[in-house]
């Protein structure tokens, strides 16, 4: 019923066809592995698009870290790359050798989850957009901000105790630190809603969108992935045909909902 119903609203809509290539890098961390390394080249296949994801990736990584590991060139990530839907890893890269093994389209910043609601840990975020664009090979890449999402309320993460154990309060601090420190001081007004979108999916599934409190079970993945597809590509992500085999059509119809209302609502206004 639900594959019948998938059909009809991708047979609906009305997508871009011509084909594209995107190149999409993101200078993050475990929150960026958890949104792009899987389910979103997958979801671009199949709305007529090909991606090509990079992730430079540190556990836990922080603004004032990838700061330090640019100005210093250090060689201290690990750079996952998926092409034809095939990830593979590199270990002990530096940002400017992942920044220039493509031209890049889009190229995403974000802070570490525990401080991302924090306000006064985002001071660096000026110096490190800009040396980022300083080393970026095309001149009119996009730069992006990836916004993370709120632990679940049992999460026993150490940096929880920063918003008083609060989800809601984590949420509502993400989004205000978003719109001041990244979209009104930095002017980086292109923002990915994966938190917006896990919250609206909360709404619909419960609680239950972590593995362990904080990173993504395979259903928040799916949520957050249909968000950056969304963002990416323009177009809407409800009907889409893939979904990975954990999800029934029914659950995935929901998350692409919760990811489309999340890129709906979400807007920087200036």
């Amino acid at each position: 019923m639900y594959r019948i119903f998938f059909i009809a609203i991708l047979a609906l809509l009305s997508f871009n066809c011509d084909a594209r290539t995107l190149r999409v890098f993101a200078i993050g961390n475990s929150f960026s592995q958890d949104a792009i390394e899987q389910n979103l080249y997958e979801l671009a296949l199949a709305g007529g698009d090909t991606l090509i994801v990079g992730n430079a990736y540190i556990p836990g990584c922080n603004i004032d870290k990838h700061l330090d590991n640019i100005v210093n060139d250090k060689a201290a990530y690990s750079y996952r790359k998926v092409v034809d839907g095939v990830k593979n890893t590199t270990d002990k890269v530096a940002l400017s050798t992942m920044l220039n093994d493509e031209k890049w389209d889009v190229i995403s910043l974000q802070q570490a989850s525990h401080f991302s609601g924090l306000p006064s840990t985002y001071s660096n975020l000026p110096e490190l957009k800009s040396l980022v664009v300083d080393q970026m090979p095309r001149e009119d890449a996009k730069i992006v901000w990836h916004m993370t999402w709120a632990y679940a309320k049992t999460s026993e993460h150490s940096g929880f105790k920063n918003y008083g154990y609060s989800q809601d309060i984590m949420n509502d601090n993400i989004y205000y630190t978003v719109c001041t420190e990244v979209a009104d001081s930095n002017s980086i007004n292109q923002i990915i809603p994966a938190g917006p979108a896990i919250q609206n999916a909360r709404e619909i599934f419960g609680d239950v969108l972590n593995s362990d409190g904080y990173h993504l079970s395979p259903l928040g993945r799916y949520v957050a992935a249909c968000t950056w597809y969304e963002f990416l590509t323009g177009k809407s992500v409800v009907g889409n045909s893939y979904h990975p085999d954990v999800l029934t059509d029914e659950e995935a119809l929901n998350c692409q909902q919760a990811a489309h209302k999340a890129m709906q609502e979400f807007k920087v206004v200036h």
